[in-house]
């Protein structure tokens, strides 16, 4: 016996790692990974995600407090991001901090663990397959994770590789079981509703959208059957909001989730946020802006589009009422604030936002 559990460890340390071993016991997965310190696939197999660690290597368990941090992109060394991860470092109780992401390397690690600090360890996990997302390497990391943030890039990569996974289930029980705080940027922001758009044929502008709510690149959007995040039921989040002009696409968007998916047309929601400004939300709902930009919450104030048929511009408007939108301008203190579970807010502005023959407008 002695024996036969010396081979064993040996076989991990020595990183052949197969994954019968890796499968054996996720305690092993996880002294193997750190034994390793590995930055690249391993496992003995293609099915490990590409690693970057800094800090210990040793896995802590911290206690950790419930929030979303949702920031609108292009965040790099910005007063928002700078209190997004502070705030998300703050609930994960110092513990381990995974960036999750399909493409990319390690550019968040030295900004968490140093800049920021305060956490055991960032891991950076780049999973770029259906089969790194069932992987036990990646499983271990996301269990033993205090906090969860999705980098960006695109988001039909996150929803094709991970949707309906392990790694999948893996997110969900985190946020909702274990109180782990979550957080995106950009195309990360895109998949925290419970709504979401894939952009699987390209990216959808607002005019082509409004002119024909069905045409090519607004092929992705679903819904209800990837991630659960609390305070996020029926919501459909955007990015790069102001910058890209996406008021009019998002606007569709719940146009469509009200045609094609059966939500209420005074159920659905939105949220949009500009670049280089974030919303931080509590355990509780209640929610402050931070940065330079603005945050847009939205929800349908009517009926069901009156026309929202392919090759036909939208018409959504009930005397130019269709859609409630809520303006707040984002601030370096946070002291504009919005509560995602009264949807009501403080500090912004009020708007009707309406489109007739795909003509958009916001009064």
């Amino acid at each position: 016996m002695k024996k036969s559990i010396l081979a064993l460890l040996l076989g991990i340390i020595s990183l052949s790692c197969s994954q019968e071993y890796l499968q054996t016991d996720l305690n092993l997965v996880s002294s193997s990974i750190k034994a390793a310190g590995r930055t690249k696939p391993g496992g003995g197999g293609t099915t490990a995600p590409l690693v970057y660690r800094t800090g210990d290597e040793a896995n802590i368990t911290t206690p950790t407090s419930f929030g979303i941090a949702l920031i609108g992109g292009a965040e790099s060394d910005t007063p928002a991001e700078l209190e997004a991860f502070k705030f998300l470092v703050s609930k994960s109780g110092g513990g381990d901090f995974v960036v999750l992401r399909a493409s990319g390397a390690d550019g968040y690690n030295p900004y968490i663990y140093s800049t920021i600090g305060g956490v055991n360890s960032v891991e950076t996990l780049v999973i770029s397959s259906r089969a790194m997302a069932e992987d036990p390497i990646t499983l271990t990391l996301v269990n033993n994770a205090e906090a969860i943030f999705i980098a960006g890039g695109d988001q039909g990569n996150y929803i094709n590789y991970w949707k309906d996974t392990k790694l999948e289930a893996a997110i969900n029980n985190a946020v909702n079981i274990r109180n782990v705080p979550i957080g995106g940027t950009s195309a990360g922001l895109a998949v925290l509703g419970s709504h979401y758009y894939g952009a699987t044929a390209g990216s959808a502008t607002s005019a082509k959208a409004l002119a024909n709510p069905y045409y090519l690149d607004m092929q992705g959007l679903g819904g209800g059957d990837f991630l659960s995040v609390n305070y996020m039921q029926n919501v459909i989040t955007d990015s790069h909001y102001g910058e890209r002009t996406r008021q009019g696409r998002h606007f569709t968007f719940m146009a469509r989730l009200v045609k094609d998916f059966e939500l209420g047309s005074t159920v659905v929601k939105g949220i949009g946020v500009d670049e280089a400004t974030a919303v931080l939300v509590e355990s509780n709902g209640t929610s402050k802006v931070f940065g330079a930009g603005k945050a847009y919450f939205l929800k349908g104030n009517a009926g069901a589009p009156e026309v929202c048929v392919s090759k036909k511009p939208l018409t959504w408007s009930y005397g130019n009422t269709a859609v409630a939108a809520y303006v707040i301008q984002g601030t370096s203190a946070g002291i504009n604030t919005f509560n995602l579970v009264s949807w009501s807010g403080s500090g912004g502005v009020s708007q009707l936002w309406s489109a007739n023959a795909g003509n958009f407008q916001m009064n």
